[in-house]
């Protein structure tokens, strides 16, 4: 089959589907594998380091996307890239349509194939191509929010874990998944408080391992606003997969913290689980709503793209291989869940019911 990998065009994205090697070993199944010219840069792999290894290197993306017929991406296509998607183009990569209603319209009607990362998932409901993303997502959340509430960055001036004759940061999160969990590991370990909000009592049981700093705790409506009320830094980190995110924390709840906290919504993606969450970039990453600092960038991971680049692809890989082997794919129950949009037609259950 006839691979291609296209440049990320998302505002300061710097992923790349395939790594070198990644790309030089499906090259050696017997495939042919197109990159377009600079799609490595940013995450520090030159074309040359892709040719050496077998790699078709085309000019544009208009040639990148003519030459393949199974298009591997990282985050979902953009105008550019719609421009040049095609009806017998099978798509996979993070599509997050739950959030995306108009972008699902689009994919429809180029009537194309496309099976979301996301939504790739094993019997025992683990989601195995969001997981890497959502741990390096997790981690990002803890970085960004601990900066963030610096006082010249807006902050109300918290260090997070505090230290002897000075009170521990605060820090909230809801879900104790990937993302989650990796959130509160890295709170946890800078020293400070940190309340998790999970249901499931195994991954409460994981989080109190954390550290005796860690308190884990069902989310009673009553007992989250008493925890946000205080918190520094909250983190959402809630997955109902493939589906758009509830909301978990209101307005009201908001207005209650102290000015200078910040809010950090991992699950902006689809579509935010904070009633005042909305997306943002990298460039313009942050707003202010009810003077709590708000961060809902839709591409964390791709800040560290080097890092982010390599483990999406040792877990990608694999699947790339069976979905380049033909159409015996279909017969892999987790491909078959992953699949949003089949030539043309919605079918995952989580999107039937989506206003498009």
């Amino acid at each position: 089959m006839r691979i291609g990998v296209p440049k990320e065009t998302k505002t300061l994205e710097g992923r790349v589907a395939l790594v070198p090697e990644a790309a030089g070993d499906l090259v050696k199944r017997g495939h042919e594998v197109w990159l377009e010219s600079g799609a490595g840069m940013k995450s520090g792999f030159a074309d040359a380091a892709y040719a050496g290894l077998g790699v078709n290197i085309a000019a544009d993306a208009a040639e990148l996307y003519a030459r393949g017929e199974m298009i591997v991406k990282v985050k979902e296509p953009i105008a550019g890239d719609l421009e040049h998607l095609r009806s017998d183009h099978l798509l996979f990569c993070y599509l997050h349509l739950a959030a995306e209603p108009a972008l699902t319209r689009q994919l429809l009607d180029i009537g194309l194939t496309a099976i979301a990362f996301e939504t790739v998932e094993l019997p025992n409901g683990e989601l195995p191509l969001l997981a890497p993303m959502s741990v390096i997502a997790g981690r990002i959340a803890t970085q960004v929010g601990t900066t963030l509430l610096h006082q010249p960055q807006g902050g109300k001036g918290v260090l997070l874990g505090g230290l002897p004759s000075t009170s521990r940061g605060k820090v909230v999160v809801f879900g104790a998944g990937k993302a989650g969990g990796g959130a509160a590991a890295l709170a946890a370990a800078a020293g400070a408080s940190v309340t998790v909000f999970e249901m499931r009592q195994d991954r409460m049981d994981e989080m109190m391992r954390l550290g005796n700093n860690v308190t884990a705790l069902y989310p009673y409506q009553d007992v989250i606003a008493r925890e946000v009320a205080s918190a520094d830094l909250v983190v959402g980190a809630v997955l109902v997969a493939g589906a758009r995110a509830p909301h978990v924390m209101t307005r009201d709840m908001l207005r209650a913290m102290e000015p200078g906290s910040v809010l950090v919504d991992i699950a902006i993606d689809q579509g935010g689980c904070f009633e005042t969450s909305r997306p943002t970039t990298w460039k313009d990453p942050t707003y202010v709503e009810e003077g709590v600092t708000h961060f809902c960038v839709t591409n964390m991971p791709g800040a560290v793209p080097r890092t982010s680049s390599q483990a999406i692809c040792a877990a990608i890989l694999p699947w790339v291989a069976k979905l380049a082997a033909g159409p015996a794919w279909r017969g892999n129950d987790a491909l078959a869940r992953g699949v949003n949009v089949d030539a043309g037609k919605l079918v995952h259950p989580a999107l039937l019911a989506l206003p498009i």
